[in-house]
C-alpha cells in the first residue's frame, strides 16, 4: 500500500469514525515529524513487522504510530500518514502488556476491509509516569508514557502552603527517571509575603531536587509594579518567573506531562502556552479553593516553537506505592543515614542508634525534609502491605 493510497484509506476511516469523538477537535495535536521515537522502540516496531509479516500480515498496512489522545472512545493515534482512531488486536487484548497509554509509540495497521485502525502491539517504554489507584486489590495506571520532564503545577494560596502533594509528584517523577518542575500559577492571587512562604518551603524540602517556575497569566500581561516585586523575591530564591522559563525546559522533540489537582490552573497555563483559548477552563469554590475537572481525556497537545505537553484531568489522590528509588532521589542524604540505623525496621522516631536522627542533629538536612521523607516511607509500607500477594509492582 502506497503512502498516498494509505491516507485515501485514512480518509475514509476518518468519515466512518464520524459518531465518535470528533478528530477535528483535536486541533493542536503534534504531527508525526514532532515525536521522535528511541532507537529501541524503532528496532522494537522493525522487529514486530517481521514478526508480522511471518503471520501472513501485509507490511505495507503497517505503522509506525504515537498515542495522541484518550477518551471514551477508541485511542487517536498519529502516524506519518495522519491522525485516526483505532482499536486493539486480539494478540494485545490478550497480553500481558494490554494498556495503551497517552505517548506509548505503537505497531498500527491501517487495514483495507475495516473501519477502524488496529493496534497490534505496544512498543517498549523509555519512561513511564504511573500512579497506584484502589486500595487492597488495586492496579497501576500509567498516566503517560515516553515522557521527558513532569510539571508539577499548584496554585498558590493564602490559606495554606501545601508541600505534601509536590513532594510525592517529585517522588513519582524521578523514580521514572523523570526530571520535575514545580510550577506555582496564580501568583497574582497572593501577597509577596505568601509567595516567599511557598518558595522557602519548597527550598527547604526539595532542595535542587527541582527547579521551580512561578507564573501569573495575569500580570504577566500588566505592566503593575507588583509584577516587578515577584520577579525579585523569584530571583532571590533561585527560582524563575514567567511563561517564557516554562517553555525553555520542554524544548522541541521533548514531552512533558502536567500533575496537578483540579483548580491548579492546568488548562490556563496550557492556554497561556499555546497562545490560544484551546482547553476549556473553571472555576474555583470560594470555600476551599478546589476546582471542578474541565479535562476529561488525556490528550497531547503541540506547543508553537517549543515540545508537546500530555494535559491531565486533575487528579484527587496520588498514592505513592514501590517508589522506594524515587524517594531515595529526592532525599539522598536521609536515605544514606538511614542505611546506619542499628535496627533494619528503624521508623526513624525514637529508636536509639537511629541514624537518621543522627544526621539530623548534626545539621545534615532540616526536619522539614525528615517529615516529608518519613510520612511518604511510611505510606509506602503500609501499601505494601496491604496489596494483594499476587500483584506485581
Amino acid at each position: 500500500m502506497t503512502k498516498r493510497a494509505k491516507t485515501s484509506k485514512l480518509s475514509k476511516l476518518n468519515e466512518k469514525q464520524a459518531s465518535l469523538p470528533a478528530l477535528s477537535a483535536l486541533r493542536d495535536v503534534p504531527s508525526f515529524d514532532q515525536l521522535v521515537p528511541t532507537q529501541a522502540q524503532r528496532y522494537a516496531y522493525g522487529s514486530c513487522v517481521e514478526r508480522l509479516q511471518e503471520a501472513g500480515v501485509d507490511p505495507a498496512q503497517l505503522e509506525l504510530a504515537c498515542v495522541v489522545r484518550l477518551d471514551r472512545g477508541f485511542p487517536a493515534v498519529v502516524s506519518s500518514v495522519g491522525v485516526f482512531r483505532a482499536e486493539f488486536s486480539a494478540r494485545v487484548t490478550k497480553g500481558d502488556n494490554s494498556k495503551v497509554a497517552v505517548g506509548d509509540w505503537v505497531c498500527a495497521r491501517i487495514p483495507l476491509d475495516h473501519d477502524m485502525g488496529i493496534i497490534e502491539a505496544i512498543l517498549p517504554r523509555k519512561s513511564e509516569i504511573a500512579r497506584w489507584r484502589g486500595s487492597a486489590r488495586g492496579e497501576k495506571q500509567t498516566l503517560a508514557a515516553n515522557v521527558d520532564v513532569t510539571f508539577v503545577v499548584q496554585a498558590l494560596d493564602e490559606r495554606k502552603t501545601s508541600i505534601d502533594r509536590i513532594v510525592r509528584s517529585v517522588v513519582i517523577a524521578l523514580d521514572s527517571n523523570v526530571r520535575a518542575v514545580v510550577i506555582l500559577t496564580k501568583a497574582d492571587s497572593v501577597s509577596s509575603e505568601t509567595l516567599k512562604r511557598h518558595l522557602t518551603l519548597i527550598h527547604e524540602v526539595l532542595g535542587d531536587a527541582v527547579t521551580t517556575i512561578v507564573t501569573s497569566s495575569k500580570l504577566e500581561v500588566s505592566h503593575e509594579s507588583s509584577c516587578d516585586e515577584m520577579k525579585q523575591i523569584v530571583q532571590r530564591f533561585h527560582a524563575r518567573w514567567g511563561m517564557d522559563a516554562i517553555r525553555e525546559e520542554i524544548p522541541q522533540e521533548s514531552v512533558a506531562i502536567v500533575l496537578g489537582e483540579s483548580g491548579a490552573g492546568k488548562s490556563t497555563l496550557l492556554n497561556a502556552l499555546l497562545g490560544h483559548e484551546a482547553l476549556e477552563t473553571g472555576e474555583v469554590r470560594v470555600s476551599d479553593n478546589a476546582g471542578r475537572h474541565t479535562t476529561v481525556a488525556r490528550r497531547m497537545v503541540a506547543l508553537p516553537k517549543a515540545g508537546i505537553i500530555v494535559d491531565e484531568p486533575g487528579l484527587r489522590s496520588l498514592p505513592v506505592v514501590g517508589h522506594e528509588q524515587g524517594l531515595a532521589k529526592v532525599f539522598p542524604q536521609i536515605s544514606r543515614a538511614a542505611a546506619a540505623c542499628k535496627f533494619r525496621d528503624c521508623t526513624h522516631v525514637h529508636e536509639p542508634g537511629c541514624g537518621v536522627r543522627a544526621a539530623l542533629r548534626s545539621g545534615e538536612y532540616s526536619s522539614a525534609q525528615v517529615d516529608a521523607y518519613l510520612s511518604l516511607a511510611h505510606e509506602m509500607q503500609v501499601s505494601s502491605r496491604l496489596l494483594d500477594p499476587d500483584v506485581v509492582l
